[in-house]
């Protein structure tokens, strides 16, 4: 990077950092620190909602997502509206009634303190394991660019974060998440303009959409009911319902953006913009990571998107290998260029079989990219087996890097950290919130001062700092980032959220029955997880973990009889 995108860089996220310390300086008791004193409008309600879902995973992955498997994955949020007006309707309420720190308070009303502590459990170790994947992300972006340890960098975010976090409290990340937020989308608007704009000459924007579309880069939308395929239509609207019930509804990262609204009605106004926003902001980045792929067919590639292991391989014995199979790569690539040029040739005259004898060349060469791509991976992994040769998340940042004017590239660097830093804190703000309230306060130290509260929620932040930190140096084995954290969160989701409709409708079923059915709904999703002949496409898991949880609360009920009041 140059001088000027250290600039903007830097003073990007200094003056949100420090901004963000100094608004929440306040925070002096429990209430402000956890829920910063609830004051929060609607507008900084949405926009930390967004900010704490939107990690820099959605923004650094989500392309390379499009670039190699297309825009299906947007079919993932197609459930987020209609759950979104479900929990205005009802949760929010409820919530603002029971006037509690946390979503799981209400547990131990209607069953007992060990569902309370169970479903708790589920949240802590699911959301701090997340915010591993949080951290990683843009220790791929400042390892790549200075060439640091990725372990090393992984420390350095996690202490960035931390700081303010432990510093401000939830008021400090609704602040910063508001101007992190417009930092971040107005970055990755200037990346879609310019991605489009640095096609050639000869290309139009109508012809890049063709082209896209011919290679499946634009299958946004798939009516197919197959059980097997991650992301159609159906697991969508159902799937995608289920998980973002749950998520926005009994994951404490998300209940507590909310509980600091003023009021019902700005809470509700912020989950309402969050789900009238998320489908059409997250099609635009999908559609960047498209419009990135036609670049890239006018613009050669890397054969690996990770220049870190191609420089590593190339000192070793299998460095003739290795170029033999890049030679090819780029052969292979010419032919595509050729074709590509052949094909916008085609269009602009009119002349539909051309047309489709290009587009077929395109295909043909495209798969013998795809041929001497996968040569070059075995090749790396044969010079260390140790090697990650999954380089989607690499595929964006190098654009970013390679192509993106001075200034910019440090624009689009600062939006990447900023979604991880926003992202980071308001999960570590909910893991200490839950830590605090329903296990130490609850099951350690019931009765203390405010003062005492608050200075151990601090270290509690400190400690799931920590923990996420030694996590994400694992991270970098788990491939797509977008696909890890969310397949990472539908194996509790479905179990968390079969426990809270347990407590709102299924009123017959008690604590014990609850819990043992809660159990065992867990027990079945990590067993279809692991099993390796049953392929369950992840977000089904948030239905068979809510479903069964209720169905199994009840059988258990009606074979012990009673009430269902009774504890565990």
């Amino acid at each position: 990077m140059e001088i000027l995108d250290w600039i903007v860089l830097v003073g990007t996220l200094a003056f949100i950092v420090v901004y963000g310390s100094w608004k929440s300086r306040g925070s002096k008791d429990i209430k402000g620190y956890l829920l910063g004193g609830k004051e929060a409008g609607w507008l900084t309600v949405a926009l930390s909602i967004m900010a704490t879902q939107a990690s820099a995973i959605t923004f650094l992955s989500a392309p390379g997502q499009a670039y190699s498997d297309g825009m299906r994955f947007v079919q993932f949020y197609f459930g987020l509206p209609i759950a979104m007006v479900v929990l205005s309707m009802t949760v929010v309420p409820f919530y603002h009634r029971l006037n509690v720190y946390t979503a799981y308070e209400f547990l131990e009303k209607r069953f007992d303190v060990w569902t309370r502590t169970l479903t708790a459990f589920l949240f802590l170790m699911q959301r701090g394991l997340a915010a591993g994947f949080t951290i990683f992300a843009p220790s791929l972006i400042l390892s790549s660019l200075l060439g640091w340890d990725i372990n090393l960098t992984n420390a350095l975010i996690g202490i960035m974060v931390i700081v303010y976090t432990f510093t401000g409290g939830t008021k400090a990340v609704n602040q910063t998440q508001k101007y992190q937020m417009v930092v971040i989308l107005f970055g990755m608007f200037i990346a879609g303009v310019l991605v489009v704009e640095m096609l050639p000459d000869e290309v139009s924007f109508g012809s890049a959409m063709k082209i896209a579309g011919k290679m499946g880069k634009l299958n946004a939308v798939d009516f197919d009911f197959d059980l097997s395929s991650r992301y159609n239509i159906w697991t969508g609207v159902i799937g995608g319902f289920f998980l973002a019930l749950s998520y926005f509804g009994t994951d404490q990262s998300q209940v507590q953006r909310y509980l600091s609204g003023s009021s019902v009605k700005q809470s509700r106004l912020g989950l309402l913009f969050n789900g009238m926003a998320k489908i059409p902001m997250q099609f635009l980045i999908l559609f960047i990571g498209a419009m990135v792929y036609v670049f890239y067919i006018f613009h050669q590639p890397p054969v690996v998107f990770n220049k870190v292991l191609l420089e590593n391989t190339q000192e070793t014995a299998m460095h003739d290998e290795l170029l033999a199979a890049e030679s090819a790569y780029i052969d292979a690539y010419e032919e595509k260029k050729k074709s590509a040029f052949s094909y916008v040739d085609a269009l602009e005259e009119g002349d539909d079989a051309k047309t489709e004898e290009a587009i077929t060349h395109l295909r043909a060469s495209d798969e013998e990219m795809k041929k001497a791509r996968e040569e070059a991976k075995t090749i790396i992994e044969t010079a260390d087996p140790s090697a990650d040769t999954n380089d989607i998340n690499y595929i964006f940042l190098t654009f970013v890097i390679d192509y993106l004017p001075t200034g910019i590239v440090g624009l689009l660097i600062a939006v990447i950290l900023s979604a991880s830093m926003s992202s980071t804190s308001g999960e570590l703000n909910a893991l200490a919130s839950t830590t605090l309230v329903d296990i130490y306060k609850r099951l350690g130290k019931k009765e203390a001062s405010d003062a005492h509260y608050l200075k151990v929620s601090k270290w509690i932040t400190v400690f799931w700092g920590g923990y996420a930190i030694l996590f994400a140096m694992y991270a970098n084995r788990l491939g797509s980032l977008i696909e890890a954290v969310n397949i990472l969160g539908s194996l509790v989701y479905g179990t968390i959220l079969g426990i809270f409709l347990t407590a709102f409708y299924v009123k017959r079923a008690g604590s014990r029955a609850t819990f043992i059915a809660a159990v065992l709904s867990e027990a079945i999703i990590l067993f279809c997880y692991f099993h390796p002949a049953i392929n369950i496409p992840y977000l089904w898991y948030n239905v068979i973990g809510s479903i069964s949880v209720m169905i199994f609360a009840l059988i258990i009920q009606m074979m012990r009889g009673g009430s269902g009041h009774e504890a565990v």
